[in-house]
């Protein structure tokens, strides 16, 4: 039987199936990148694809927390339209 994999959403705090979020990573060079195959090298943070969840994780700047560096609005923006234009 295998395990299946959790991962908690930085939006809405709840604990989810880690193929259903999305994964964005901070590598050693400090880049902020989307990861969406979930095997990008560096420290990753978690969010579910709903568009509160990425409006309370921005309101609350808590991704700027978790990487410990400032987020540049084109990176939010580029989250907005890799879980909504498609």
């Amino acid at each position: 039987m295998k395990k299946t994999v959790t991962r908690t959403c930085m939006g809405c705090n709840q604990k989810k199936d880690k193929k259903e979020l999305l994964r964005i990573t901070k590598n050693k060079q400090n880049i902020i990148s989307i990861d969406e195959t979930g095997k990008k090298e560096g420290r990753g943070a978690y969010i579910c694809k709903d568009k509160e969840c990425l409006e309370k994780l921005i309101k609350s700047k808590r991704l700027e927390k978790v990487f410990d560096m400032k987020i540049s609005n084109e990176i939010y923006d580029e989250l907005r339209g890799v879980l909504f234009d498609k």
